[in-house]
């Protein structure tokens, strides 16, 4: 499994979700408090951001374990942006240990983390091509094949993982993924939480705070974040 975290809002910098919060994506690496699978998240970590002037985002990933990386302190406190997201990486048994293998995935404008886990050959006829072997890579490739063709971001995530879950059923798909101006996510064998603030939303698989305010997400649901509104819908 794997832990993630996204905000949309006023502008941020990357260590709102990474070390600033008690229970940030760092703490989440080696201490997780919801996870079902995994006891750990040391298999690499990545994060995503919007910088103005810049059509696509900007991605920073590793492949080693998050609190190794001491160029990191320096670079999420500066990193800024209205639309963040950042991940920690559990592999997958059998799967590859490397950057490419590590998300965010992205394609055009769009940002996406898979936490969880699938059966290669539940996703690879959904889409044409991946960046790695690794299962997360087909899930972002057959999301990203729909984006090209003009379907929405919560669309596509929706398509894809009941698609995906219905040829596996022990598949666990949440995915969190970004295309700078709105976030979607979807709740499919693990925790998601949202928290609405007054200048923004976050949005993250487990509290990264004790303050109150952090709603569940329900199971098997689509959760859909823009500027205005926050929705959600079954899937």
């Amino acid at each position: 499994m794997c832990r993630h975290a996204a905000w949309l809002g006023a502008e941020r910098p990357l260590a709102s979700l990474i070390d600033e919060p008690e229970h940030g994506l760092l703490k989440q690496s080696y201490a997780p408090r919801r996870q079902r699978a995994g006891l750990i998240n040391a298999d690499g970590y990545g994060m995503g951001w919007y910088a103005p002037g810049r059509p696509e985002p900007v991605r920073y990933r590793r492949s080693v374990p998050i609190w190794t990386d001491a160029n990191l302190p320096g670079l999420s406190a500066v990193a800024r942006s209205t639309c963040l997201l950042a991940a920690v990486r559990s592999a997958t048994v059998g799967m590859p240990v490397e950057e490419s293998a590590t998300a965010p995935f992205t394609d055009r404008t769009w940002l996406l983390s898979h936490n969880g886990r699938v059966a290669r050959d539940a996703v690879e006829d959904l889409c044409d091509a991946a960046e790695s072997t690794c299962d997360a890579a087909w899930v972002a490739g057959a999301v990203f094949q729909r984006g090209r063709a003009g379907v929405g971001l919560g669309e596509a995530l929706a398509d894809v993982v009941v698609r995906a879950g219905e040829k596996d059923p022990a598949a666990r798909l949440n995915l969190l993924a970004t295309d700078g101006t709105a976030i979607a996510a979807t709740v499919w064998g693990d925790t998601l939480f949202h928290h609405r603030l007054h200048d923004g939303v976050l949005v993250a698989s487990e509290p990264l705070d004790d303050l109150p305010g952090w709603q569940a997400v329900p199971e098997r649901s689509l959760l859909t974040v823009t500027r205005d509104d926050v929705t959600v819908q079954p899937l």
